[in-house]
């Protein structure tokens, strides 16, 4: 049962550890498909989809000022017409979505779809911003768009993009990050994808293959036939490393996704667990099982060196995360007793403990940001998935469930990725995401169960 204060694991981690000796071993069949494949076919910012800046049709000026507390209190107004029939009206289903689903744009449809707008109606609508835009070509796209500030009715943005017209839905997620970046001055997160297990049969026996989708559930794509566990997305490269148990001995692989070609990682003195990389993508470190517990090893990259972080005298430490100066490591422990949340140094030694709430911790993760540390946490027989600061103060719940596990943070660190599972006959993995207030939780739509998502950095 996932509701369980017995282990010191979270439900994912615990079934790395059951399955080191008992599970099936599927083969690992297929070269997978590079990220060309996986958008598909179209080329990519810097090798085929050229982004042309548009002169402004009144002066340019700085980005509205609007923070996303601001944003969360009152959702900006702005205002999307359709860029037009057949591509243009997919367009701008996409980019609605995108923008709705943070729940920091309230979003208005527009009729006008290119020339400057009439911005009377929109300042009687009450919009703070407005779209235009248009789409010519058919084999080779070119996307025309626009951002104007209603209040002032001058030009914010304004640019062109030539690519395949199989790349249409990235140019969709490509103008919502500039809007977003425009409007609320970071980085959107739209241009992104997850890579997950894919989990399909029964719970007993389950089918878990390793499998990525653009951040919405679109492009859905499976890239393993073997059993796979714990991925993690490498946040400066396109790989993702990931736990595979296509032989009698549990590897670490790390899988290129611009050529299909995976390779192990290294080898170890025991049974490796699930990987995470540090923020500048050339270190990995992997908890592994030796007896009764696990110590966490560090590994170069390139050389494949190992270096041993913790010595713990037969704990187990689990769930690595780097901060993103990649000067510190939080992960989770039992050498106080029961499973904690503790910090350390990233060259290893001394480390202290930073949860101290009831129940056992687990699923350790840092923001992007640096100021918040997502985890799991199992009390009273129920999964919460909580935030806290770096120093274990101001620890809050944001969801809860029969099992919520495997948090992931987006690059920009506003939302998290998780894992939720229901019990019962009719018990299902899925994906969902959470705004790191604790609001506008919502199920990404997958074709199979999934579970243990890892969010990548924005594409390039």
């Amino acid at each position: 049962m996932g509701s369980t204060e017995r282990g010191y694991l979270s439900d994912r981690e615990a079934e790395a550890f059951a399955e080191l000796f008992s599970a099936q071993r599927a083969g690992f069949g297929g070269e997978g498909l590079g990220r060309r494949a996986l958008l598909g076919g179209g080329a990519l910012l810097g090798a085929g989809l050229m982004a042309t800046p548009l002169a402004a049709r009144a002066a340019e000026q700085p980005a509205a000022e609007i923070t996303v507390d601001q944003a969360r209190t009152a959702p900006i107004p702005i205002v999307i017409p359709s860029f037009g029939a057949g591509v243009g009206d997919q367009i701008t289903g996409v980019l609605t979505e995108d923008l709705s689903n943070t729940g920091l744009f309230k979003v208005i449809s527009g009729s006008t779809g290119t020339g400057t707008p009439d911005f009377g109606p929109y300042k009687a609508m009450g919009a703070r911003a407005a779209v235009t835009g248009a789409v010519t070509g058919a084999g080779s796209l070119r996307v025309e768009f626009r951002l104007w500030d209603v209040l002032t009715g001058q030009q914010i943005q304004g640019t062109a993009y030539t690519t395949s017209a199989a790349n249409w839905r990235r140019i969709a997620h490509i103008i919502g990050d500039v809007i977003y970046q425009r409007m609320l001055g970071e980085k959107g997160y739209f241009d992104t994808r997850i890579g997950f297990v894919s989990r399909s049969g029964g719970s007993r026996n389950p089918r878990m293959r390793l499998a990525i989708m653009d951040q919405d559930g679109a492009n859905y794509r499976v890239l393993s036939s073997g059993q796979t566990k714990l991925p993690a997305f490498n946040p400066v490269r396109d790989q993702i490393a990931f736990l595979s148990y296509a032989t009698a001995t549990p590897r670490v692989y790390v899988f290129d996704l611009s050529t299909g070609r995976q390779r192990i990682l290294t080898e170890f003195n025991g049974v490796p667990l699930g990987p995470h990389f540090s923020p500048d993508g050339g270190t990995v470190i992997v908890p592994v099982a030796r007896g009764s517990g696990s110590e966490l090893v560090a590994v170069e990259l390139g050389s494949g060196a190992k270096r041993q972080l913790t010595n713990s005298g037969g704990a187990i430490n689990v769930s690595p995360s780097f901060s993103p100066d990649g000067s510190q490591i939080v992960f989770n422990s039992d050498r106080g007793g029961s499973p904690a949340l503790y910090v350390m140094s990233a060259s290893g030694g001394a480390a202290r403990r930073i949860s101290y709430g009831n129940g056992s911790y687990g699923d350790s993760v840092w923001s992007p940001r640096g100021d918040l540390i997502a985890f799991t946490r199992i009390s009273g027989g129920q999964f919460s998935l909580g935030v806290m600061n770096p120093d274990g103060t101001g620890e809050r719940i944001m969801t809860q469930g029969y099992t919520v596990e495997s948090p992931t943070f987006c690059p920009n660190g506003r939302v998290l990725a998780f894992c939720r599972r229901t019990g019962g006959a009719s018990s299902r993995d899925t994906i969902g995401t959470i705004d790191i207030t604790g609001f506008h939780e919502r199920v990404i739509p997958t074709p199979e169960g999934g579970s243990s998502p890892t969010w990548s950095p924005l594409n390039v």
